[in-house]
């Protein structure tokens, strides 16, 4: 028995604690197969984990812009209004390219 004034013996890290601490990152084989699709030719190693660290950064920077704009509208849901804010303010959609026209120019049928 333990008396009520020892301490409780601390428990040691493991790797498994260690990886649900880390951040979510998207699979640099899906980036790489993006990236590839679309530059249409080789990619020397040293230039790709540069573009790993481009997408991570964008991707943290874009949730970022959504939740400050979910926030500002008093919400905690971001929606489809935000997204467009977003992709306003980057050059993406303007009034002569709205969000429904890159919509059905770029997703599948399945994700309109």
């Amino acid at each position: 028995q333990r008396s009520p004034l020892q301490a409780k013996p601390v428990p040691k890290s493991s790797a498994a604690l260690q990886r649900k601490m880390r951040e979510p990152e998207v699979a640099s084989s899906l980036i790489k197969k993006i990236f590839s699709h679309y530059v249409k030719m080789p990619v020397a190693r040293d230039a790709f984990k540069i573009v790993e660290k481009c997408s991570e950064r964008y991707f943290k920077q874009l949730s970022s812009d959504l939740e400050a704009y979910t926030n500002h509208a008093g919400r905690k849901t971001v929606e489809m209004a935000d997204l467009e804010v977003l992709m306003r303010r980057q050059g993406l959609v303007t009034d002569k390219m709205p969000l429904y026209v890159l919509i059905e120019r770029y997703l599948p049928l399945e994700y309109r």
